[in-house]
């Protein structure tokens, strides 16, 4: 969405628009994980980024395009990482089951246990009002994945006939399998065993059936 705000300025006067700008979606992305979206209000978003509710409603014209862009930040984070993670461990000189154990290792790793994962999750659990972000972006994480297979594919180190599947089934078999046996857990300190033998698991049986 076009920023309401954004016409020319000055570099001082955009310097000082954009740390508005960020202070309110600190200030909302703390409430909405505190309160929840329903209970949360402008008028609170605004005194906890010390500013008037105009200059939130002119940044960002109403609460639920307020939500949309802080969930959207969260995500845009955590795509940083994904992809970091796509271009680093599966690279073409790498054993494929090697690339492909690095890989969801490192999700586990710097993705998982991160603050901001942890928001994600909490900003897009299903409620009766809160907004979500539009269907491309829930899909970007796996359209990196699906990218990267379907050129393994073409390099014959994969056989796959629709990429997209073969995302599902990979984090079906593998990340899926892992949160939930984090979730199930009720101390949150799964062991690192176990977690290694549901990647080491479910990335054999990936291979198996498309290698």
């Amino acid at each position: 969405m076009a920023n309401p705000t954004s016409t020319w300025q000055t570099p001082s006067r955009r310097r000082q628009t954009e740390a508005k700008r960020t202070s309110i979606l600190d200030a909302a992305e703390e409430l909405f994980v505190s309160s929840g979206y329903e209970l949360t209000s402008v008028d609170a978003i605004a005194a906890r980024a010390s500013v008037s509710k105009r200059t939130v409603y002119d940044h960002f014209g109403d609460k639920r395009s307020l939500y949309r862009s802080v969930l959207g930040r969260v995500d845009d984070a955590l795509l940083v990482t994904i992809r970091a993670a796509v271009q680093q461990e599966l690279t073409d000189q790498r054993d494929l089951r090697e690339a492909l154990l690095a890989f969801v290792q490192r999700l586990t790793t710097d993705v998982i246990p991160s603050s901001t994962y942890a928001t994600f999750r909490h900003l897009i659990a299903k409620t009766a009002a809160a907004p979500q972000l539009p269907e491309r972006s829930h899909e970007e994480p796996e359209k990196v994945l699906e990218e990267r297979f379907a050129q393994l594919a073409a390099d014959g180190r994969l056989t796959i006939s629709d990429p997209r599947r073969a995302v599902q089934h990979f984090f079906a078999l593998t990340m899926r399998l892992v949160l939930d046996e984090t979730d199930q857990d009720p101390t949150g300190t799964v062991a690192k065993t176990e977690i290694e033998a549901i990647i080491t698991d479910g990335v054999d049986v990936f291979l198996r059936a498309y290698r």
